[in-house]
């Protein structure tokens, strides 16, 4: 693996040469409508994912497709404005190098957020969900193949992918905001067809939450490589077959537009508060 490895090192040498040797305390990932946040760092710089090497591309609406580096809520972080998906055509492993590449940096924390289905029944699209497990039933997995044992171990251990003193954390400074933060399970399907309405059916039955099509696998990387995650999702829809209407991306977008606000506070509450 040492070819990935130099891949790695180069990107984020690279990365490094623009935003400074500081390490960022924070590495986060904005999902669908929801990379408005990085609009809101101070001394803030802008790698375009396209200037990076062996760096994939964004290709989805929503996705800005640019790497920010700067200040928010009194801490230096780096966001992805914008995140690659399996079903853009990319392999498991290009979908998580940016990961890889934070870990490279140095980079022990993760935020991930995504916009998701809603499949708990008593929920409703704006809210958002504080992650606590996953669910992946695909085959594929990021770290398939040769380990790459510079970043982690051969067989890792997922019971606190998503910590409880992390999501403790979260859940204080929702309410110190007076914001309403459900928790729960979000598992994971390819796309980028939306799930069908018996799809949805199986993954309530499975215990999940929330349906989408990102995060885990960036998930499963970052904890190979022995960072701490936190995730929120903002469900942006009723999931297939809950209502009687059809899915559509428009409406992810639009929903995340409506509740940047909250998603933006509540992130950068939870910046100011991340333990070091």
């Amino acid at each position: 693996m040492d070819g990935v490895m130099a891949r790695l090192r180069e990107a984020a040498s690279y990365v490094e040469s623009k935003i400074g040797k500081e390490v960022p305390a924070i590495g986060m990932i904005l999902g669908s409508g929801l990379g408005d946040l990085a609009n809101e760092l101070t001394d803030a710089i802008a790698v375009p994912y396209r200037q990076i090497p062996h760096f994939p591309v964004s290709t989805v609406p929503g996705h800005a497709g640019r790497l920010v580096a700067g200040t928010l809520a009194g801490k230096r972080v780096l966001v992805m404005q914008g995140r690659f998906h399996y079903y853009e055509g990319y392999s498991m492993d290009t979908v998580v190098f940016p990961v890889q590449m934070m870990r490279v940096m140095g980079i022990t924390n993760l935020l991930v957020t995504n916009a998701a289905g809603c499949v708990n029944t008593a929920w409703q699209p704006g809210d958002l969900m504080l992650i606590c497990d996953h669910i992946k039933l695909i085959a594929d997995n990021p770290m398939r193949g040769a380990n790459i044992e510079e970043l982690g171990e051969r067989f890792f251990d997922m019971s606190t992918a998503y910590p409880e003193r992390l999501r403790a954390m979260a859940r204080k400074e929702a309410s110190r905001l007076g914001m309403t933060l459900r928790e729960g399970v979000y598992q994971l399907f390819t796309g980028p067809s939306f799930e069908t309405p018996a799809e949805v059916r199986f993954a309530r039955a499975c215990g999940a939450d929330a349906v989408g099509m990102s995060t885990v696998p960036e998930v499963i990387a970052a904890r190979h490589a022995g960072m701490e995650v936190l995730g929120i999702s903002c469900l942006t829809n009723m999931a297939a077959g809950i209502l009687d209407q059809p899915l559509n991306h428009h409406e992810v977008l639009e929903t995340g537009e409506r509740v940047k606000s909250s998603f933006s506070a509540l992130v950068k509450a939870i910046t100011a508060a991340w333990p070091a």
